[in-house]
């Protein structure tokens, strides 16, 4: 296969349909250029040519009368086409690849639709000016345009050619970056659904108001908020570091605030004294924010969420009585 891209300065959303299409047809040859007759030839044409044609290997968006557009209205760039047309067999390549875990269809279906909502709308949307995908200098744009040459760099290396065999050099960085971003995606949404049986299975604790997760690693606060609404705190085996820790629920995905605050009196206090305001000899450390605190033993920490679920009921019986 031959995956032909523009010549010149590259961005993000070349650099990611580029890299879709090597994973989905490994080792194709890359060739940056604009020279019509190249390609005409090539089995790929991405962000240039002027033909949106996914059927023969054709996306680009910057011609006259382009209107490709996602159902909520952000128009596709070069990213977006690929990823709409192979975006699926991707994730399933990468899930089995790094997980080993063989996605259905309509799974890896669905995987790619949420990472186009996470990632890859936002690459479009930079590379038409619709927006930029991050405040500063240093949204996902932006980073892959930094390994573009610079002035510095094409005085160092000379014009013409060589910065050519430069740029391409760059733009295989740039595109083994955006491998990496869409590996971790992947890995991430996969770990997530086949954790969900066992999040959804671990033990409750002082009358299922205290979930215990064995794997402090298992992604659990999405199917706690959505599905447990009586679990205040979850405690988890960190195990690694080698202790347990005790974890606020948050109410929703987009804030800090908990269905239940850690005590006050734990707030920022470390090892002696916090051991001495809880009366737990291994108690580790309490968040000044009070969403995490930790102890070295299960027995430790499950004494932590007591006193924590105490100071809830206090509460709650103070706010009664005031009313």
């Amino acid at each position: 296969m031959v995956i032909v891209t523009h010549s010149g300065k590259f961005h993000a959303d070349d650099a990611w349909a580029v890299a879709v299409l090597d994973i989905v047809f490994p080792g194709s040859d890359i060739v940056r250029t604009r020279d019509a007759a190249t390609i005409e030839t090539a089995d790929f044409a991405v962000d240039v040519g002027g033909i949106w044609d996914p059927a023969g290997g054709r996306f680009d968006h910057h011609q006259k009368g382009f209107d490709g557009a996602r159902q909520s209205g952000v128009v596709y760039a070069s990213a977006g086409l690929v990823w709409r047309e192979y975006g699926p067999r991707c994730v399933a390549i990468l899930a089995e690849r790094h997980t080993g875990h063989k996605l259905s269809d309509d799974a890896a279906r669905e995987m790619a639709y949420a990472i186009d909502a996470d990632i890859v709308q936002y690459l479009d949307m930079s590379d038409t000016g619709a927006a930029r995908n991050a405040p500063g200098s240093y949204g996902l744009s932006a980073v892959v345009s930094g390994f573009n040459p610079n002035w510095m760099d094409e005085q160092r290396i000379g014009y013409g050619e060589p910065t050519e065999a430069y740029r391409l050099t760059q733009f295989r960085r740039a595109m083994a970056l955006m491998a990496d971003v869409m590996v971790n995606a992947v890995k991430y949404r996969v770990g997530a659904q086949l954790a969900l049986e066992q999040v959804r299975h671990s033990e409750p604790l002082e009358g299922g108001r205290v979930l215990f997760l064995k794997n402090g690693a298992l992604p659990w606060t999405s199917v706690v908020r959505k599905e447990m609404p009586k679990v205040l705190f979850v405690i988890s085996h960190n195990i690694g570091e080698g202790r347990y820790m005790i974890h606020t629920v948050p109410t929703s995905p987009d804030t800090f605030e908990a269905r239940a605050d850690l005590p006050a009196s734990w707030a920022g206090l470390r090892d002696g004294d916090l051991a001495a305001v809880t009366g737990v000899a291994d108690a580790g450390f309490c968040h000044n924010g009070r969403f995490i605190a930790a102890a070295k033993s299960f027995e430790g920490i499950r004494e932590m969420a007591r006193q924590a679920l105490r100071e809830v009921d206090g509460g709650s019986r103070a706010s009664t009585e005031c009313g």
